[in-house]
């Protein structure tokens, strides 16, 4: 038997395989505040997400544990749903409320048939923008670096690319709000779309609710918080 056990004890120990981890992001947490607390929470040696969620986002985060992170680029890659709300009239510099209000345009020239082909304009494969809110690079550098340095779009040159709107679809019009919901590519900045659809009704729009609701095959309704998923996780270790 002491043999047996001495062969036992001897096996290497397998590595760690890592896991998928479906979390619903709070309201004005990063989605780096939430790696931060999981990797805590779990001990995990590698972890990371596939694809941010602004601040002022809700909703599905893909995190990938271990050998898993390698899967990262390909859940990125996959088709997004977004269903959120825009306030049509004022604009800010974040084209949301992460920035105080710095104009206002007309709106009663708006109707409920401009308002839908707007939102047709904005469908299929677009040439948009992103805003200067946001983690691309500029000259090697974050462009909301420039931003919060009081840079606008005006004063940065920032490349278009171009993305596919699979769906734009008007769910409640209540003016000025308008809510929506977005099937989209990889890339696409659902801020840059409330931008332009303000611009294409001859007036102004900002973000007021955003939540993505899936990624791929991967749904919202399947995450959980992160309370849940730690408390879970301390009955299984």
């Amino acid at each position: 038997m002491s043999d047996s056990t001495s062969l036992t004890s001897n096996q290497p120990i397998p590595p760690n395989p890592g896991q998928v981890i479906l979390i619903n992001k709070p309201l004005r947490w990063t989605s780096f505040d939430v790696v931060k607390k999981l990797k805590f929470a779990i001990k995990a040696k590698k972890i990371g997400h596939a694809g941010t969620l602004d601040p002022l986002a809700t909703g599905l985060l893909i995190l990938c544990t271990e050998k898993m992170t390698k899967q990262i680029d390909t859940y990125q890659a996959q088709e997004k749903e977004y269903t959120g709300k825009l306030v049509l009239g004022k604009t800010t510099p974040s084209i949301d409320l992460e920035t105080e209000f710095d104009a206002e345009y007309p709106t009663d020239h708006i109707t409920v048939e401009k308002i839908h082909e707007a939102a047709q304009k904005l469908t299929g494969e677009i040439q948009q923008i992103p805003p200067i809110f946001s983690a691309i690079r500029i000259d090697g550098k974050r462009a909301y670096h420039k931003a919060r340095k009081g840079k606008t779009e005006a004063d940065v040159e920032i490349k278009p690319r171009t993305v596919l709107i699979s769906a734009f679809e008007i769910t409640q019009i209540q003016l000025p709000e308008v809510s929506f919901r977005i099937v989209c590519s990889k890339g696409t900045y659902i801020r840059s779309m409330v931008r332009d659809f303000g611009q294409l009704l001859e007036s102004g729009a900002y973000m007021s609710e955003l939540c993505r609701t899936r990624i791929g095959e991967f749904r919202l309704e399947n995450a959980q918080s992160i309370e849940d998923f730690i408390n879970l996780h301390k009955k299984d270790v």
